[in-house]
């Protein structure tokens, strides 16, 4: 943007006649009196304000031979109507700003040219803090919670659409709260079974250990890492009395009578047969098959 000085009066002279000479438009006699000369012409101050004078475009009246003249690109000012559109600054005297038809101080010029902040829509300058999210701009004092309206500034926010919201309202209006401990979830969350967990809260009842990503066992609304399911929950195999876990070998279990097999340690206690899935007798705690259990 360039800066302007304005340029001097406009050709003509001012002066009192001491010869006898008649005003140009008036015929009236100009010797002893103040006259202005232009354009080879003389006239008397009158004439001058009605024929000749220039029309200032600030107050639109004639510009007189006794009033101090500015004129740039052709259009004329009082100089003490040559001011700054914005804050009025006198700038006859001043280097100034040509914009959009419009006369400006530098320093408004500046603010012209300045991003608009979306809260105020005032100019935001050089010096002022501000937030800038997504091309837009706030003055930091202008940048508020949709919610609350508090000051969000520089801190930390969440966009939801056209709306911002502070840390605090987000979680009020929109974060999933963990099942365990009823705190928003902000991040880091995990699902089970439709429920939002915080990873630290989802954890083994017995030990703490924590059960994201890891195998687990869920009993009666009770989650169980594996060897604490294996040592404080699962049933003991009356053949093997290894714990029945449902994980990997022998996942299936046969269970008679209050006891539980593993499906491959159900077998005939005589002949060994696998019994799973077949007719068996219990006879005196053990299992047979029917054939083995005829020779008793």
């Amino acid at each position: 943007m360039a800066s302007h000085r304005h340029s001097g009066p406009s050709s003509y002279k001012v002066g009192t006649m001491a010869e006898k000479f008649d005003c140009h438009y008036c015929r009236d006699p100009l010797q002893g009196k103040k006259y202005v000369q232009k354009d080879g012409h003389h006239c008397c101050l009158k004439c001058f304000d009605k024929f000749c004078a220039n029309t200032c475009v600030e107050c639109r009246k004639p510009i007189g031979a006794d009033s101090k003249e500015v004129h740039y690109k052709n259009r004329y000012w009082h100089d003490t109507c040559f001011r700054c559109a914005k804050c009025f600054h006198p700038l006859a005297n001043e280097t100034f700003v040509s914009k959009d038809n419009k006369i400006l101080c530098n320093k408004c010029a500046t603010r012209e040219d300045s991003p608009k902040c979306k809260g105020c829509f005032k100019a935001i300058v050089a010096g002022d803090q501000n937030v800038e999210y997504k091309g837009t701009v706030w003055h930091k004092d202008c940048f508020t919670c949709s919610n609350c309206k508090q000051v969000i500034g520089t801190g930390s926010f969440f966009p939801k659409g056209e709306d911002f919201y502070c840390v605090t309202c987000h979680e009020t209006k929109f974060a999933k709260h963990c099942v365990k401990c009823n705190k928003a979830i902000t991040s880091g969350g995990i699902t089970y079974q439709d429920q939002p967990w915080h990873a630290e809260c989802f954890v083994c009842v017995t030990c703490s250990k924590k059960l994201a990503g890891q195998r687990f066992t869920a009993v009666e609304d009770q989650y169980y890492c594996v060897d604490c399911y294996k040592n404080f929950v699962a049933k003991k195999c009356a053949g093997c009395k290894n714990p029945i876990t449902g994980f990997g070998k022998g996942s299936s279990v046969v269970a008679y009578e209050g006891q539980s097999w593993h499906d491959y340690c159900f077998h005939c206690k005589k002949c060994s047969m696998n019994l799973a899935n077949k007719r068996f007798v219990f006879h005196e705690e053990q299992v047979y098959c029917p054939d083995c259990a005829k020779k008793l």
